[in-house]
């Protein structure tokens, strides 16, 4: 059994397909389909069942989980005291980001670090909060940007800077609403709306505010892209709430919501007290350092919503 089997394994499994998981460990498809299957003839059983549309893992991978994300965690751990030495001439820096980020450009972030230490390799890995907040705890990721709800961080897991979102409604341009400029959450009783799927940072501080105000929504249509949930709107299946960077962008009307005034608080966040990955930790120092971040912060605090852009934007 080779350390290569188990992280493609745990690929596939974070994934969900063998195709999105040879693009994560950029590979060719055919490549990691075989890795996995030789692990699976090693073992003696089969990992994954293949016959759905997303590949789901069988109670013989259920139970391989746990002693995979050992093994790997210890090689990253190795890894990270080999690149303690290299003077950051090598190495690697896993980040994870709920899909909906909007505070901080990340990849511009992204692209000034990589300028910096070009021998440092980046891993992106998008998912929802909860996902987020597991991986770290494994130690398979060394930052992640995720919204928590109310019930805050568990422990071992350290905030690190956090900013403030401001939620709007967007509609679609002939929509009554649209040159309101501000409307109340008991104006959007008759709504239909457009959401995310149950479980994402966003749905939940939608649901959230919903709730604070009173408000039933009905759901016309659930997605987990954003870009199809901004198609859907602009088609007028109904109206959403989303950060208002994400309707401006899309060029949408952004209602300005009162009563109170929306919001949501993005954390970066990581293993307590400090990442051991030194990749990680110069990484940590130049995105804590972004426009609008309340450094070391409780999940709770905000800050003015911003992060460095790329030149010209």
């Amino acid at each position: 059994m080779e350390i290569r089997q188990l992280r493609h394994f745990m690929a596939v499994l974070t994934h969900g397909s063998f195709t999105a998981a040879a693009r994560a460990e950029l590979i060719v498809q055919s490549a990691l389909s075989t890795s996995v299957k030789n692990l699976e003839r090693e073992l003696g059983a089969e990992l994954f069942d293949r016959t759905g549309r997303r590949v789901v893992p069988t109670e013989a991978g259920l139970a391989l989980v746990p002693a995979a994300r050992a093994v790997l965690a210890g090689t990253e751990a190795a890894r990270d005291a080999v690149s303690a030495v290299s003077g950051l001439h090598t190495g690697r820096v896993r980040v994870g980001t709920i899909q909906t980020l909007t505070c901080v450009d990340l990849a511009a972030e992204l692209a000034v670090f990589h300028r910096l230490r070009p021998g440092v390799q980046i891993s992106l890995r998008e998912a929802t909060t909860p996902d987020l907040i597991e991986a770290v705890r494994a130690g398979e990721l060394d930052l992640a940007y995720l919204a928590p709800d109310a019930a805050g961080l568990p422990d071992g897991i350290s905030a690190f800077a956090t900013w403030h979102e401001e939620l709007v409604l967007i509609t679609a341009p002939g929509h009554p609403l649209a040159s309101a400029g501000r409307t109340l959450i008991e104006d959007l009783v008759d709504e239909p709306f457009v959401d995310f799927r149950a479980g994402t940072g966003l749905e939940t501080a939608v649901r959230r505010l919903a709730g604070h105000c009173g408000l039933e929504r009905r759901i016309t249509c659930d997605v987990t892209q954003i870009r199809l949930l901004v198609d859907l709107v602009r088609a007028g299946i109904g109206v959403a709430i989303v950060p208002r960077r994400i309707g401006e962008e899309a060029g949408l009307p952004c209602i300005s919501i009162r009563q109170p005034e929306p919001g949501r608080t993005v954390v970066l966040v990581g293993r307590a007290p400090a990442p051991r990955n030194p990749g990680a930790r110069a990484l940590l120092e130049q995105l804590t350092s972004a426009e609008g971040c309340v450094r070391g912060a409780a999940p709770s605090a905000a800050g003015r919503p911003g992060g460095r852009r790329p030149p010209g934007g």
